[in-house]
């Protein structure tokens, strides 16, 4: 008995609707091309959150589409360049369950299949729709006998399938919380990443803001070894929504005010603020979280970055009316927490390691003293874990390490690393 995971593409594996951006390639010389969007676009909605049938949204809105194969050629390479960031970024988990991912879609395989056979999803594991062309490559119809194009077609589907095991579905829809509903799988994971729609969240076993966090949570292999929205990034006072934005697409846990608020800070594991609304130090040391702070203007004093870096935070800032700041800010941030690259920080010394695949990332921030990284290479020694990469780089404060393992290590490993003296801060990047 194994476990399946069933995994919707609209909206789920893919960032978009792909009927409604198929519309867009379709119609883009057709005058009235705006009110056919709406209308497609409507009927997806409606279909999606159990206010219209299945099967009388997708003939509504094929029959509006007017595509042909080459707008599928076109469709499919937009396709390829909006697959969710962290489904993505977790390949890996896709090459090594093969036999236990399907997609699931009323979407259409003419455009599902080449999408997601990059990410080592077996095409006999597809199951979608087909459409039906004329001699002129002509999208007429699609085939009604598919259970996938009917009312309750996945659930048809699975009953059909009979899959030994416990099932896990993921998804954005009402069709996909049907399969909840009939009782044929085990858990309901609500996708939030792209689009939240309240009459599936409501219903859902689990909210998922990202593949990340449903690995996470089920303890399976990932890419990262947090998920992103389970960090609260806490940005304080005016800053450009441009900057807001980009951390919001990373996935982090917003929350936005105007002056700190301690209790807030505490909780926090990024902090991006204005220049008139940096942290004491007293703060500062009352927040044990707090692992990066971007600063949109100069850090107010070498005590608060002396003070951070002491405590394994590290600052990155930049001048205040300096037109870059609205993205640099967020980059080095970013690059920080995914890569662990210090590069242009105030306060920290500068590394910017490659990244390795196929290997564990550990960073190890400790007080500048004698033999740490032979403790630490002294523990990866005992339990037999080949180093692929090791970087360490010092200030008069802090020493930064940086290593690169094989994966396949006991836990243990980390607690041992977490407690050699003299350690600041222990993080496992992926």
């Amino acid at each position: 008995m194994g476990q399946y995971y069933i995994i919707d593409f609209d909206s789920t594996f893919t960032q978009v609707e792909a009927l409604d951006e198929l519309a867009r390639i379709s119609l883009k010389d057709n005058p009235n091309r705006e009110k056919i969007y709406k209308q497609i676009e409507d009927l997806t909605n409606a279909a999606m959150e159990g206010k219209l049938s299945f099967t009388d949204s997708l003939e509504g809105r094929v029959k509006l589409l007017e595509a042909n194969r080459e707008h599928l050629k076109q469709l499919v390479r937009h396709l390829r360049k909006k697959v969710s960031t962290s489904f993505s970024r977790n390949s890996m988990f896709f090459k090594n369950h093969q036999d236990e991912v399907l997609i699931v879609s009323g979407g259409f395989k003419e455009f599902i299949t080449p999408v997601v056979s990059e990410y080592h999803i077996k095409k006999e594991n597809i199951y979608a729709n087909t459409f039906i062309f004329d001699d002129q490559d002509n999208i007429i119809g699609y085939d009604r006998e598919n259970p996938l194009s009917q009312e309750g077609g996945k659930v048809k589907l699975l009953k059909q399938l009979n899959l030994p095991g416990d099932i896990f579905g993921i998804g954005d829809g009402y069709s996909d919380f049907q399969l909840k509903e009939s009782g044929l799988i085990k858990k309901f994971f609500a996708y939030t990443e792209n689009i939240e729609r309240k009459s599936v969240t409501e219903k859902a076993d689990h909210i998922t803001p990202s593949f990340d966090e449903f690995l996470y949570i089920n303890r399976l292999p990932r890419a990262i070894s947090y998920p992103k929205n389970r960090i609260k990034c806490l940005i304080v006072g005016e800053i450009d929504e441009e900057a807001v934005l980009q951390m919001q697409k990373e996935g982090y846990n917003i929350r936005h005010k105007q002056n700190i608020e301690q209790k807030y800070l505490e909780e926090a594991g990024v902090l991006l603020c204005a220049e008139d609304q940096q942290p004491t130090v007293e703060q500062l040391q009352a927040a044990p979280r707090l692992k990066v702070i971007g600063i949109f203007g100069r850090v107010a004093n070498r005590k608060l970055a002396d003070m951070a870096c002491e405590n394994g935070v590290i600052i990155f800032d930049d001048p205040k009316y300096n037109p870059r700041n609205v993205d640099f800010i967020p980059k080095r941030v970013i690059a920080f927490m995914n890569e662990g690259k210090t590069h242009m920080s105030c306060n920290f010394p500068d590394l910017q390691p490659p990244r390795v695949n196929n290997a564990h990332r550990l960073i190890h921030i400790h007080k500048n003293r004698p033999g740490i990284l032979a403790k630490i290479n002294d523990v990866f020694a005992q339990h037999n874990i080949n180093i692929s990469g090791e970087f360490l780089v010092t200030n008069p404060q802090i020493g930064y390490v940086i290593t690169d393992v094989d994966a396949g290590y006991d836990t243990e490993v980390l607690d041992k690393l977490k407690s050699i003296e003299h350690t600041i801060k222990f993080r496992l990047l992926y």
